[in-house]
């Protein structure tokens, strides 16, 4: 005989062995029992949550000769003939696979022929946002007033895809992510029967990488039970099979970010690689261990919320002292953008080296989080006696800064290609794409070393934007380039916000205009 995933196998057969919907089977019940049954239904919630299932039991529960408080009686002819899909009262229909118009006016004709046994015929309509515009249009007059003895029940993941007109002629039932706790206890009851011993805090992490589905949890404990057949399967043991990485070892990355140590994080990754485990695992799984440490700084009394055991959560705790909520929310916001890229990516390791290298050098963004963090960076050195160096110019490629400046002398000669850059500035400026557009909108021009082009930044985000990323340096250099048709270079110099220009620098865009002027 072959064998029945457990998904399939447990699937309840009466409204007591739902889990997680009470909501839901509560209000069924009642129209049930008072004979105030809808005769269209729309069953909305993510995947795995008891859609399709709570749809059988009731398509069930309305045929039943004796059907009692918790549903069918599965004991009956009828009952029975549903179960092994030899009804023609229960009609399922995939909408992924069956979305055209024709699909649709054949349910429609049959509507019309009452039920040979039972008093209703159920259709249900699964992933019904998969249907055509023109079969929803088909389906709506029936929809809206089917014959006596019809009952429409649709069920998507994604109502938004819906017609108003759909939404407005259905009961609509919207189903919850199901809790940690209530799949836990689902799997215990499970394994029991099963005969299998698994260890709870494995069970626990199998309901929590489930993310509120029933059948995902269920699909994950029969894939780890069939890996490790014949044995306890143990915590550690699940972590291997699904290719996860222990709390343990995010509480020792999280502590080579905090001292800034790349080469920690690099060679911590290098083991989770060597070890098999799944990048897109270890990515959610770290995102998930931020926001536990979120919701630690943020409260002390939340743990409820967190699911995680006594000794992590004191080590948590600890934890959450050495952080400031700032740089929890960037590093969240670091590994959630990740997260959305490396699902799909050739190079996953690559991409989680570069979040994990932002997350100890914040220098290489400019956003406001980062720049709260290099300011941080900078009052740890002040505290613990470390003087920050000032950067070589000549490494930079930046104009160096005086700490006093002569009155600015008007230059004899620019040079042409300077002269042609600041003339068209305007259109330059108006080709570039922002932030850029922005910064370059601000600043002010002059020459710098060796008769070259300088451009006077406001100190903060914008001279950042161009002095601490090359990449954006070499990007305008390209575009003025272009607009000169020679290669084109430029110094960079930030100046404070109440400092005069004027003062220390040469305008070289009035130069050029006067210039202009006379020509004309």
């Amino acid at each position: 005989m072959s064998y029945t995933a457990l998904y399939r196998k447990f699937r309840p057969d009466t409204f007591a062995d739902v889990k997680g919907q009470d909501h839901i089977v509560i209000t069924l019940k009642n129209q049930l029992k008072a004979g105030r049954i809808g005769h269209a239904y729309l069953f909305t919630g993510t995947r795995g949550t008891g859609k399709t299932t709570i749809a059988k039991i009731f398509a069930r529960t309305v045929n039943c000769e004796n059907p009692t408080q918790d549903g069918p009686c599965g004991e009956c002819r009828i009952c029975r003939a549903i179960a092994a899909g030899a009804s023609m009262n229960v009609i399922e229909i995939d909408a992924a696979s069956n979305n055209g118009v024709d699909n649709i006016r054949e349910i429609v004709e049959e509507v019309s022929y009452s039920p040979a046994e039972g008093k209703y015929k159920v259709y249900i309509i699964d992933e019904v946002h998969m249907l055509s515009i023109g079969a929803f249009n088909a389906l709506l007059k029936t929809l809206e007033e089917p014959p006596s003895y019809v009952i429409f029940i649709l069920a998507t993941t994604e109502v938004h895809k819906l017609p108003v007109t759909i939404l407005s002629r259905c009961q609509r039932y919207d189903f919850k992510r199901i809790s940690i706790e209530t799949i836990t206890g689902r799997m215990q009851e499970l394994i029991a029967a099963e005969g299998v011993e698994v260890e709870e805090k494995a069970l626990r992490y199998i309901a929590k990488t489930a993310d509120g589905s029933m059948r995902d949890a269920l699909s994950l404990l029969d894939q780890c039970i069939a890996f490790h057949l014949g044995r306890e399967l143990t915590y550690d043991k699940v972590l291997d099979v699904l290719g996860a990485v222990d709390t343990e070892v995010f509480s020792r990355l999280l502590r080579y970010v905090l001292e800034r140590d790349v080469l920690g994080c690099v060679q911590l990754l290098e083991e989770i690689v060597m070890q098999g485990r799944e990048l897109v695992q270890f990515v959610a799984d770290f995102t998930w261990y931020l926001r536990n440490l979120m919701l630690v700084q943020a409260s002390d009394n939340l743990e409820d919320v967190i699911d995680m055991s006594t000794e992590n959560l004191k080590r948590l705790k600890e934890e959450a002292a050495m952080v400031d909520m700032d740089r929890i929310v960037r590093y969240i916001r670091i590994f959630s953008e990740l997260s959305g890229q490396i699902r799909y990516a050739a190079q996953k390791r690559i991409l989680v080296e570069i979040a994990l290298i932002k997350l100890c050098r914040p220098q290489m963004e400019v956003d406001q989080e980062a720049v709260l963090d290099r300011i941080r960076q900078v009052e740890e050195k002040v505290e613990n006696g470390v003087m920050a160096a000032p950067v070589p110019s000549a490494l930079s490629g930046m104009a160096p800064v005086m700490a006093k400046k002569e009155k600015p002398q008007i230059p004899k000669a620019i040079p042409e290609d300077v002269k042609e850059i600041v003339a068209k500035w305007p259109s330059i400026v108006g080709s570039a794409e922002n932030p850029m557009r922005i910064y370059m909108k601000s600043a002010k021009l002059s020459l710098g070393g060796d008769n070259r082009l300088l451009m006077v930044l406001e100190d903060g985000l914008p001279s950042d934007y161009f002095m601490k990323n090359p990449e954006n340096k070499m990007q305008l250099e390209a575009l003025l380039s272009d607009f000169a048709g020679k290669e084109i270079q430029v110094d960079f110099q930030a100046i404070a916000e109440r400092q005069k220009f004027e003062e220390s620098y040469v305008d070289l865009s009035q130069i050029v205009h006067m210039e202009i002027e006379e020509e004309v």
